[in-house]
């Protein structure tokens, strides 16, 4: 018991590193947060705490940063852009009017370098040839569109 007594910290820095190359294979982030508790008894090991003690704190700061940490740290690692395919991605994109668009007559844009009918998608407008235009919502093959408001100088 002395020898452990006296080597703890050694023996807290071996769990941590273990620990933290186990976590290497599993990629779950629980090892990690064991590992960090680990550290925490390596450190009061080396202040001189009693082997108790160490445990102790070894495992509420295990738990604490397994209930606070890794859930934070899971979001964050999971979120990222949303991934946008097909017709879905040219939403939000500027396009070109390319003759007269009505809710009674369907006009043509130039959106991603592509021709496309288009339509207003406030009823009320109409849209001259040449105006620029944001694209809304993709119907079909229709994209309805709203016109971006010119800075006249």
């Amino acid at each position: 018991m002395d020898w452990l007594r006296d080597h703890a910290w050694e023996t807290w820095l071996g769990l941590t590193i273990v620990l933290g190359v186990a976590e290497l294979f599993s990629m779950d982030l629980i090892l990690l947060m064991l590992a960090a508790g680990a550290g925490v008894g390596m450190i009061s090991a080396l202040l001189g705490a009693p082997l108790v003690l160490q445990v102790i704190l070894a495992a509420i700061a295990a738990v604490a940063s397994l209930a606070v940490v890794r859930p934070t740290a899971l979001k964050r690692l999971h979120s990222g852009p949303e991934l946008s395919l097909g017709h879905a991605k040219l939403v939000g994109e500027r396009a070109v009017a390319l003759t007269e668009i009505s809710d009674q007559q369907a006009g043509r844009i130039r959106l991603d370098g592509q021709e496309w009918t288009a339509k207003p998608y406030d009823e009320t407008l109409v849209i001259a040839p040449g105006d620029p235009v944001e694209v809304l919502q993709i119907k079909g093959a229709t994209a309805m569109v709203h016109p971006v408001p010119r800075l006249e100088s």
